[in-house]
């Protein structure tokens, strides 16, 4: 992260205000935290990314709790969105389900940080509030998910039971995300290429033809 100075504040370009000025705060803070962990970061830190005095800052978020709190609430928020949306078009259980897996996988890769703070958290960060966020909106995100295969099951399509199979499928989604979110430096294949084939191999594992 580059040096905070009076010369490199000046240069930056002119911020915005209210909820754009939240965004900004947010945006930097996800860096800092996957950066420097949420018990390194600071709200100074922060403050100073974003161009800002601590006080100011202070008007925006009480404190980095809460602003760990908002980037989970915003990012399950987009998740749920997604399946929303999937659970509301036409098509069999299973091309919902498709549909869901992929909004999860697509989310993590275009938003790896708050991913890590999301689902990669150490126990600082639930301790602040990632938990919560978790146990509560993390908990609507697989209950749907779950309805869908309940469907596939009341169908005759799974191999498994129903809660099984939706933690095999979310394990196995979890696992390409953060591993290749974790480990950039592997010789990964192409990542559509990896994510389309675990993604099949599920598929055919877990489910009747």
């Amino acid at each position: 992260m580059p040096a905070t100075t009076a010369t490199a504040k000046s240069a930056r370009k002119p911020k915005g205000e209210g909820h754009e000025r939240r965004a900004e705060i947010l945006a930097a803070a996800e860096r800092i935290f996957v950066e420097l962990g949420y018990e390194g970061a600071t709200i100074r830190k922060i403050a100073d990314e974003v161009g800002l005095s601590s006080t100011a800052l202070y008007m925006h978020f009480a404190d980095k709790g809460e602003i760990l709190q908002e980037i989970c609430r915003q990012a399950f928020e987009s998740l749920l969105k997604a399946n929303r949306e999937a659970l509301a078009e036409a098509g069999s259980p299973e091309q919902r389900m498709r549909k869901m897996m992929r909004a999860y996988v697509d989310f993590g890769f275009h938003n790896p940080n708050a991913y890590r703070l999301v689902y990669m958290t150490r126990p600082s960060e639930l301790r602040e509030g990632a938990q919560d966020a978790a146990q509560t909106m993390g908990g609507e995100l697989f209950g749907a998910f779950l309805e869908v295969i309940q469907e596939l099951e009341s169908a005759g399509r799974l191999k498994s039971d129903a809660r099984t199979t939706a933690q095999a499928f979310w394990a196995g989604g979890h696992g390409v995300i953060s591993l290749m979110i974790a480990k950039p430096y592997f010789d990964w294949v192409d990542r559509e290429e990896l994510v389309r084939t675990l993604l099949e191999g599920l598929f055919a594992g877990l489910l009747k033809s």
